[in-house]
């Protein structure tokens, strides 16, 4: 009996897996099947490093949209990568006992939080801050920025601190050993023994950065030219295809799809990154 429930849970994963397999295959066959020939057709280079976006012309350059893509990712890596990894090694190495519980619990809040939640604040919240501060009109490349860095704490947090806890506490006591202070034995023996794990939570912040669409819309100003400053308004690859997806026919709708390959084709860099890294690391 026992081996009869050991083969069927085995064919239950074994189904799971081939589904999964399966449901990968049949979206990347979905997207260069449609993408393809209309990046063909309008012309690879036209496409990926024109600078106008009028479907109604049949004009069809992605270069602002990359362009806003790589800036608002940017800036959210310089907002929230340094935020998370310093709040990881503090709850890792630092935190009170009877606090860690709250910021824990904070930080797993933080990662349900809806996408619309998190566009509405930047709305209400951020959009002034910004145009009081900073000029403009508010929707920036700033304010997405700002609230992609807001939005990619949680991952970069629980990521770096499930593997700063990972390293064994024999490099944390050899620095203490060799008369290091508890600060310098955590900054340089724990972290850079848990680098791999960290850079795997910026990856990841990365991807939820690039392809976050509800709240970069709300929030970016939705303007499909290349940003000048901070404080001028941006489209990314996402925002584009939700905006005109609703609408669009024919080849505007096979660029829009062509948007989304090349949306892919980002984030098989980012994760082939990381494999890459894994490797020199090990």
């Amino acid at each position: 009996m026992r081996k009869m429930k050991e083969k069927i849970m085995k064919s239950v994963f074994l189904t799971a897996a081939c589904v999964l397999i399966a449901a990968v295959v049949l979206i990347c066959f979905f997207l260069f099947a449609s993408g393809i020939p209309a990046i063909r057709e309008i012309g690879i280079l036209k496409f990926l490093f024109g600078t106008r976006w009028k479907p109604s012309n049949d004009l069809y350059g992605i270069f602002p949209m990359i362009v806003g893509s790589l800036c608002v990712t940017v800036g959210a890596l310089m907002i929230g990568v340094p935020v998370g990894i310093l709040t990881a090694v503090f709850m890792a190495q630092f935190v009170p006992k009877n606090l860690y519980k709250p910021m824990k619990a904070a930080v797993n809040l933080m990662a349900g939080i809806p996408s619309v939640v998190y566009g509405f604040f930047g709305l209400v919240v951020l959009v002034p801050f910004v145009r009081e501060t900073f000029g403009g009109r508010g929707m920036s490349v700033l304010t997405a920025s700002l609230l992609l860095g807001l939005m990619i704490l949680p991952t970069v947090i629980s990521v770096s601190e499930a593997a700063i806890r990972a390293v064994p506490v024999s490099f944390y006591e050899g620095g203490l050993a060799l008369g290091a202070s508890h600060v310098r034995s955590v900054f340089y023996a724990v972290v850079p023994a848990a680098k791999s794990g960290i850079f795997a939570g910026v990856v990841l912040g990365i991807g939820r950065a690039v392809g976050e669409t509800m709240a970069v819309m709300m929030v970016a100003g939705n303007q499909a030219v290349i940003p000048k400053k901070i404080t001028s308004g941006v489209r990314t690859l996402t925002t584009n295809i939700v905006l005109e997806m609703g609408y669009s026919t024919d080849l505007h709708r096979e660029a829009l799809i062509g948007t989304a390959v090349v949306l892919f084709g980002f984030i098989l860099l980012i994760n082939l990154s990381l494999s890459f890294f894994k490797r020199r690391t090990k």
